[in-house]
């Protein structure tokens, strides 16, 4: 199997605060990885580097065997933890704004998810629930031919009868040989569509290991694991 993502001793720190240490991973690709960690455990430090938004004070991250570049960034799709639609923009427009930018981006993907997820085209952003505007955020991502695909919290905001149906979205809208990379701490959420976990906590990776592997050997489910690994 050829590796997507892959970090060899890499550590980030910020002052005298360390967010990662000697973090070394081979994400496969293929798979849907969940990074799962609590607040402060370095999930979005390690994102943002690989989305080359921080450089590393030690180590490297490579995605798809390249240091992160415009060269990585036109094979990721990289949906935040915040919104980043402008407010002023119709849903159509802001299908069109991203279509500028990545030539992998299908038009006719995004339409056809905004009809089922039921966001009308020229409804506004800032019209939106918070909800809505996070599905618009996933819908735009997952519309890219990627190879590797970082979505950071993207069920977090939304309610719960609405995750099942947008997890689906992202497993039936994912190209065949690309990776996703969720990265959450609604663990029981996303559990039945990781095929890989990885936990962090306090910027060192303390699991690493196929899913099923993980609950065969342990007994128990990766939600269940993760509290035990977590308890304050």
């Amino acid at each position: 199997m050829s590796v997507i993502l892959e970090c060899g001793n890499l550590s980030k720190s910020y002052g005298s605060s360390v967010a990662l240490c000697n973090v070394n991973l081979r994400v496969e690709a293929g798979g849907i990885v969940g990074l799962l960690g609590p607040n402060g455990s370095g999930k979005s430090t390690l994102i943002k580097l690989a989305m080359g938004m921080l450089q590393p004070t030690a180590g490297a991250i490579l995605i798809d065997g390249k240091a992160p570049s415009p060269a990585t960034k036109a094979i990721t799709a990289y949906l935040p933890d915040t919104n980043f639609l402008a407010e002023r923009m119709k849903v159509r427009q802001a299908i069109a704004y991203v279509k500028d930018f990545f030539p992998d981006f299908r038009t006719e993907r995004a339409e056809a998810m905004c009809e089922r997820l039921g966001i009308g085209l020229d409804q506004r952003i800032r019209a939106l629930s918070k909800g809505n505007k996070e599905k618009v955020g996933l819908i735009l991502t997952m519309s890219r031919e990627a190879k590797l695909y970082i979505l950071d919290e993207p069920i977090a905001g939304v309610d719960p009868a609405a995750r099942d149906f947008i997890l689906d979205t992202i497993v039936r809208n994912k190209p065949e040989g690309a990776t996703i990379l969720l990265c959450t701490h609604l663990i029981a959420d996303i559990e039945p569509v990781l095929t890989h976990a990885i936990f962090l906590n306090r910027g060192q990776v303390v699991l690493d290991e196929d899913a099923q592997a993980v609950r065969a050997r342990e007994g128990k489910s990766l939600d269940e694991l993760f509290r035990e690994v977590f308890r304050w």
